[in-house]
C-alpha cells in the first residue's frame, strides 16, 4: 500500500511527456518539400499534432492548398521514414517530468504509457530518451488496433501493468474521455498539445507543471 491514492499513472506520450513538436515539424517539413511545398514553422505544426501523423500530415497539406487523398498517401510513408530515423533529435522530456516519475516509482507507484503514437515510433523514442525504465507497460496507437478516445488502450495498458486503482495523465480530449470511458479520472496538463481550454477538457484536475503532480496525487481529494 502507498501513501498515494493510485496503484498505477498512465501517461499519454506527445504533448504530456515529452515536447516532440520540433522532430514532427521536420519530419512534415521533410515530406512536403519533395513535392515543393513551403515548410512550415514549428507554432503552426504544434496546433496539428494530437490527432495521429495521418491528420497532422493531412492538416499541413490542406492549409498549403493540397486536398488529394492520393497526395496524402504518398508523402505518408516519407514523412514516417524521416520521422524513424530522426525520432529523438530534439524530442525532451517536460520539465520536472523526471523527478516526479522518480519520486512516483520510489514510493512504489506503477507507471505506464497509452499513446496513439505507434510502436515503431514510440519504443525507440522512449529507449533513445533513457525513459523505458520508467514503465512497466507501454501500449502504442497500433497495439490494440484502437485509438483512444476509444477507451480500449488504456484498458490494455491498466492489464497489462497489473491494474489496481489508476489515474491518466494527458494533454487532449482523447486522453480524458478515454479516461471518463474507462471510469478513472484524468490530469490534463496545460503546456501539452491541447486541443483546448485546458479546463475545458473534461479532467478531473489540471496542472501546469509537473512539480505539481507529485503533491497532487498525494493529497488527491477529487
Amino acid at each position: 500500500m502507498t501513501e498515494f491514492a493510485f496503484d498505477l499513472i498512465g501517461f499519454d506520450l506527445d504533448g504530456t511527456l515529452l515536447e516532440t513538436c520540433g522532430d514532427l515539424t521536420a519530419a512534415v517539413n521533410h515530406a512536403i518539400g519533395t513535392i515543393g511545398l513551403a515548410p512550415f514553422a514549428e507554432a503552426e505544426i504544434r496546433t496539428y499534432v494530437g490527432k495521429g501523423a495521418r491528420v497532422m500530415l493531412r492538416r499541413a497539406l490542406a492549409a498549403s492548398g493540397q486536398e488529394d487523398p492520393a497526395l496524402l498517401e504518398r508523402l505518408l510513408p516519407l514523412l514516417f521514414d524521416h520521422y524513424e530515423a530522426h525520432v529523438a533529435v530534439h524530442s525532451h522530456p517536460y520539465p520536472g517530468l523526471i523527478d516526479a516519475l522518480e519520486e512516483l516509482r520510489g514510493a512504489g507507484v506503477r507507471l505506464a504509457v497509452c499513446t496513439n503514437k505507434i510502436e515503431r515510433f514510440t519504443l525507440p523514442l522512449i529507449e533513445k530518451l533513457n525513459l523505458a525504465e520508467y514503465f512497466c507497460a507501454v501500449i502504442g496507437g497500433d497495439t490494440t488496433g484502437l485509438l483512444k478516445p476509444d477507451p480500449a488502450p488504456l484498458r490494455a495498458m491498466v492489464e497489462k501493468a497489473g491494474g489496481g486503482r489508476c489515474l491518466f495523465v494527458g494533454d487532449s480530449s482523447n486522453d480524458t474521455l478515454a479516461a471518463a470511458a474507462l471510469g478513472v479520472p484524468s490530469v490534463v496538463v496545460s503546456f501539452g498539445y491541447c486541443d483546448g481550454p485546458p479546463a475545458e477538457l473534461g479532467g478531473t484536475a489540471v496542472i501546469d507543471h509537473f512539480d505539481e503532480l507529485v503533491p497532487l496525487v498525494r493529497n488527491w481529494n477529487h
